[in-house]
């Protein structure tokens, strides 16, 4: 297929979904249109006898299409840069060490106690998973995903500061697991390579400080060629421009796009947003960003869904995801129990906080784009098909019952 018929397909297909989920099942937007992407995948493996057309279409569509390079480096820039851009910076202010010590401690908590106690419960069951395995697993499954987060907190009924948390938390952690990440990625290629300190923390100054600098004089070009015109066309195409020039120079400094985009976003939409409020840059901007989250969206977890038809199934695999769900849950809220206890005061969290921040930690697509990076092992598999599990579990379980735990709890 080329480029513009693969395009074209995978607009025709959100279009279906989002119209069946629309008219009859109503179901939240991002949840209902993945739902339906999951059973066409699902279909496409278990009928691919009786509709051999059907199959070998999706099929095709689905390995035409480079999924991790897709999102990691087009959708997840303007995905990000939308939500930034509508982000209350003063609410980030006000819970700024909370977001700051979960997003980095908490992060590399999550990652240690998973890897930590899925290594033990697999090696009960007779599933030997080398450790640095299991922590690569950890490392790419424990950042929560802010474009999950931000699509699925919409509409949620979480109080605002609870709310302000989860969303900057999904904004922040990227730095520390894609270092992480990295780290334990190139420790499984190079046996016999120990744990370097200080090359962690280069690398993590690097990504982290790079790409908020980048993203912060970036931004702020744009925002001063924004504020010095008063065309609808021009403000528009500055915008697109910076998040497309920022995924290239963050590309070539080995910067970290997400934090890039998020800091140039947070900087004109205070900007922007919070001074002279009736300018007419607040509504162009809105109303393009708003509908170009909304559209893409929908296309991610579109290709989320049919992304499952290159997972292999396995009862082994099987059992593997079901055990992560719940481990990931347990390490999840234990590296929130910690912080929680030793700054309440600060922080001014409640106990029964714990549950509503540990529930409410999406997962999404960039924890499968990760995984489908992965080069070629023994290992890869299972890890691929565990981090479906969990996205797949996290984001129309959880999404579904997150108002319920809400309602209960608060």
């Amino acid at each position: 297929m080329n480029l513009f018929v693969i395009i074209t397909f995978l607009f025709a297909i959100s279009t279906l979904f989002s119209y069946v989920n629309a008219r009859w099942i109503k179901l939240p937007g991002v949840i209902g249109v993945m739902v339906l992407a999951i059973v066409t995948a699902l279909l496409t493996l278990v009928a691919g006898k009786a509709l051999p057309g059907f199959s070998r279409f999706i099929l095709d569509l689905s390995r035409s299409i480079d999924f991790s390079k897709t999102l990691l480096d087009v959708l997840l820039g303007f995905l990000l840069f939308a939500s930034a851009l509508h982000f209350d910076l003063n609410k980030l202010k006000e819970n700024l060490r909370g977001v700051l010590i979960i997003s980095t401690v908490g992060v590399l908590l999550s990652t240690l106690l998973f890897g930590g106690l899925l290594y033990f419960i697999v090696g009960l069951i007779h599933l030997p998973i080398p450790l640095i395995y299991c922590l690569l697993f950890g490392a790419l499954i424990s950042p929560t995903d802010a474009v999950a987060v931000a699509a699925l907190l919409k509409k949620s009924k979480m109080p605002a500061r609870l709310e302000t948390i989860i969303s900057g938390e999904s904004l922040f952690n990227d730095g520390i697991g894609l270092v992480l990440f990295v780290t334990f990625l190139e420790l499984t290629e190079t046996p016999g390579k120990t744990f370097s300190l200080s090359v962690a923390a280069q690398l993590f100054a690097q990504e982290v400080f790079g790409g908020i600098v980048l993203g912060s004089v970036m931004g702020w070009l744009a925002y001063r060629m924004i504020r010095s015109v008063d065309d609808f066309q021009t403000i528009v195409l500055i915008s697109i421009t910076l998040v497309m020039g920022i995924s290239v120079v963050a590309g070539l400094l080995h910067v970290s796009i997400p934090l890039a985009v998020v800091a140039a976003g947070l900087l004109i939409g205070s900007r922007c947003f919070g001074k002279d409020p009736e300018h007419d840059t607040k509504e162009y901007l809105e109303k393009v960003w708003g509908l170009m989250d909304e559209l893409l969206n929908t296309i991610l977890f579109v290709l989320i869904g049919l992304q499952m038809v290159s997972v292999s199934f396995s009862w082994n695999y099987l059992l593997v995801g079901g055990l992560a769900i719940v481990i990931l849950l347990i390490a999840r809220g234990l590296s929130i129990i910690l912080p929680i206890v030793f700054l309440r005061r600060s922080l001014k969290l409640q106990y029964s906080s714990i549950f509503i921040l540990t529930w409410g930690g999406l997962r999404g697509g960039i924890s499968v784009a990760l995984a489908l990076s992965l080069p070629d092992s023994p290992y890869r598999e299972i890890i691929l098909a565990g981090s479906f599990f969990i996205v797949v579990f996290s984001i129309v379980f959880q999404g579904l019952t997150l108002n319920k735990v809400v309602n209960k709890l608060i």
